[in-house]
């Protein structure tokens, strides 16, 4: 009974937030009642004690608190890159006006740094970027579909890409060289497959260009000091987790910290006279506080689903009825879509020990695949896609309509690969 509440529950929020345009109502407002009430409901259950229900909740809380910070400090250096003018030099030697040019060139680079990045902070990067080249926002809005589809297949094959592989990679499931190997060729066939069909859409399409030539003479030099130092903090957080062993928010802290005292040393170097410098301080009021909020209420409601046990139960019962490896994997890719990745892997990683599955076995690099790709399927399926949809403002509705298909198509298309490669 509780458990067909919960469910009830989380699908009235998912409702909500994908009628966010028809409610005229912002998705953080649905997404944060929808997390609490899921806690109220577990906690009025009985079948936990308070005091568990409060311990796991805290626990829960450092994890999404270490989440939400570490977006918080990605998103403060990009807009402090935006504020400096630090995309336009990447811009102006942007020439061409074809938009398949463009898209190519995007998502390409989007699909390799996210390997070195990790797909949440590219995605914000490249989004960003696109905003400050394409005028038309229906444009934009094609652009940031396949930036959330490259973003997550180039974070499948490096450990640091995303946050799964690197859980099984921490875990022992896997190796880095090996994973690297083996999901290469698939991750490319899941971004080349939708890519294709945007290709054909777009192939004759002429895109018409934000003017970038303005505030470049007085502050070329500035721009390249943050573009260059903010670039660099950023893929210094997978190398610092690597030395470290810490958190990857622990990296983007303090890359945070050191653009901070970056752009103090710009602005008191800076002659009388010169325009006024945008510093840290005013650029996390910039930042998208209701996305922010949005994403803490969906992975609330998603962290109350594990705690009761609900997500450990679907990939039991996945597992009893379905009896084939790959199906498994294929069924935690799609579900990975509507509940976080993290949980579903994390579920997985305690069903099955390193005795069934060894280091390095194929069923550990198809789940990888599955539960990284599987999440563009829907826009708050992924963390890239969250962040995304709170940057450019995208309609649940319309990535579900022109998106969703899209990703599905690179989806299958992966595993065809995978498959045919064993």
């Amino acid at each position: 009974m509780i458990s067909t509440i919960l469910i009830l529950v989380f699908i009235l929020g998912y409702l909500a937030i994908a009628l966010e345009h028809n409610l005229r109502l912002n998705k953080a407002a649905p997404a944060l009642i929808t997390g609490v009430l899921c806690w109220v409901i577990f906690v009025l259950s009985g079948g936990t004690s308070h005091e568990q229900v409060e311990k796991e909740l805290v626990s829960h809380f450092g994890e999404i608190a270490s989440i939400l910070f570490f977006l918080l400090g990605a998103m403060t250096i990009v807009e402090l890159i935006d504020s400096y003018n630090g995309f336009s030099l990447i811009t102006r030697r942007i020439k061409t006006t074809s938009t398949a040019r463009l898209m190519i060139t995007v998502s390409l680079l989007t699909f390799f740094l996210s390997a070195l990045l990790d797909n949440l902070t590219t995605a914000i990067v490249m989004t960003s970027l696109c905003s400050k080249i394409i005028r038309e926002k229906e444009l934009r809005l094609w652009f940031c579909g396949m930036i959330i589809i490259a973003a997550n297949a180039g974070g499948v094959w490096s450990p640091l890409g995303d946050v799964t592989t690197t859980m099984l990679w921490i875990g022992g499931q896997i190796t880095a060289l090996n994973i690297m190997k083996q999901l290469i060729l698939p991750a490319i066939a899941v971004l080349l497959v939708p890519l294709g069909f945007m290709l054909l859409k777009f192939r004759k399409h002429k895109f018409l260009p934000l003017d970038t030539d303005e505030h470049h003479t007085k502050e070329s030099t500035d721009s390249r000091i943050i573009l260059m130092g903010g670039i660099g903090l950023l893929l210094m957080v997978p190398i610092f987790k690597t030395l470290t062993g810490l958190p990857p928010v622990m990296g983007m802290l303090l890359a945070l910290g050191i653009i901070w005292i970056i752009t103090a040393i710009l602005k008191k170097v800076d002659p009388p006279g010169a325009a006024h410098k945008v510093s840290v301080a005013q650029a996390l009021q910039k930042i998208d506080a209701p996305g922010i909020l949005f994403f803490l209420g969906i992975l609330l409601a998603v962290a109350a689903l594990q705690s009761y046990g609900l997500l450990q139960n679907m990939a039991a019962l996945l597992s009893a009825h379905l009896k084939n490896d790959y199906l498994i994997g294929t069924s935690l890719g799609l579900l990975s879509a509507i509940v976080d990745n993290v949980p579903l892997v994390a579920a997985t990683q305690g069903m099955y020990d390193l005795n069934t599955y060894p280091t390095d076995h194929s069923f550990w690099e198809f789940i990888a695949l599955t539960t990284g790709t599987g999440g563009s399927a829907i826009i708050i399926g992924s963390a890239a896609g969250v962040a995304v949809m709170g940057i450019e403002q995208v309609d649940f509705m319309w990535y579900l309509k022109k998106i969703s298909w899209l990703a599905l198509a690179g989806f299958f298309a992966g595993i065809l690969i995978f498959l045919l490669m064993l």
